[in-house]
Formats: structure tokens, C-alpha cells, sequence
């Protein structure tokens, strides 16, 4: 309803809700909208903890153990990029292996390979790539990222 009444030509979102992007570019498409979906990085603290309000509820040992949220998503990439035809599982598998390395990670809610336009599970990416995403509570403080492929 807000696009069609400010009718804007460009519209800008961050990649952090990889779900709301697909949303948001299908709703655009099914309604043959005027208007170009543009989806934005995530943005990220120096040591690549994904900027977020929830951030100010970890402690300072939380705060220092979050970062792992990233680095379990890049161990999923490099392992996609040293191996492109990875299972979606193994992907997985190396994600949650660094999550585990980290004590304060209290619960590992989920880790998924969706494609990049459904958001739907996918067994292997294939050469449009996916989306490995995650969510994770850091102490109680519950934690999502994801990253392209």
C-alpha cells in the first residue's frame, strides 16, 4: 500500500531479512509495480556482527563470543566456494560446528539452505547459488544473520 501511494521509483532493503527481500521483490512482481527493489548489504560491526538493536542486550562476554554468528556463515561460503557442488547438508554441518566451538551459544534454533528467490529448502545450491541462514541465542539474547552464496 506505501509504494503505491509515494509511488517511488527505487526502494532499498537490507539483505539482514533475506525473507522480507524475497517478499517484498514477489509482491513487487506479482503486482507488476513501477519499481526497483533494491537489496543492500547487511551492515556490520568491524568484527562482522550484523548491526542490530537486539546487540545492546548481550553482555560484554556475549558481545565478544557473537561475532561467531558470522564466522559460522563463512565457513558455509568458503566451503561452497572451494566446493560448489556441496550438499546443502554439509553446508550445515560446517556452520553448526562453529557455532558449537563457541560456549556462550546457547541454542542453535535453526541453519538453512534456501534458494535466493523462494526462500524455499534446497538440497544442493545450484548455479543461481541460495542463502545459508541462520538463527542462534548468544546467552539469551537470540541472534539471526544469513549469507548470500
Amino acid at each position: 500500500k506505501l509504494f503505491n501511494i509515494v509511488q517511488p521509483s527505487n526502494a532499498y532493503f537490507g539483505q539482514k531479512d533475506a525473507a522480507q527481500c524475497v517478499l517484498i521483490r514477489r509482491i513487487v512482481e506479482d503486482l507488476n509495480m513501477d519499481l526497483n527493489v533494491v537489496i543492500m548489504d547487511t551492515i556490520r560491526e568491524k568484527d562482522g556482527l550484523a548491526k542490530s538493536s537486539r546487540n545492546a542486550y548481550l553482555s560484554e562476554d556475549e558481545r565478544q563470543a557473537a561475532p561467531v554468528v558470522y564466522r559460522s556463515l563463512l565457513a558455509a561460503k568458503n566451503l561452497y566456494i572451494n566446493n560448489p557442488s556441496v550438499s546443502s547438508s554439509e553446508l550445515i554441518s560446517v556452520a553448526k560446528d562453529v557455532l558449537q566451538s563457541e560456549p556462550l551459544v546457547s541454542e542453535i534454533q535453526y541453519i538453512s539452505v534456501d534458494s535466493k528467490t523462494t526462500m524455499q529448502p534446497i538440497s544442493q545450491p545450484n548455479n543461481e547459488g541460495a542463502v545459508v541462514s541462520l538463527a542462534c541465542k548468544v546467552g539469551s539474547v537470540r541472534l539471526i544473520d544469513n549469507i548470500v552464496l
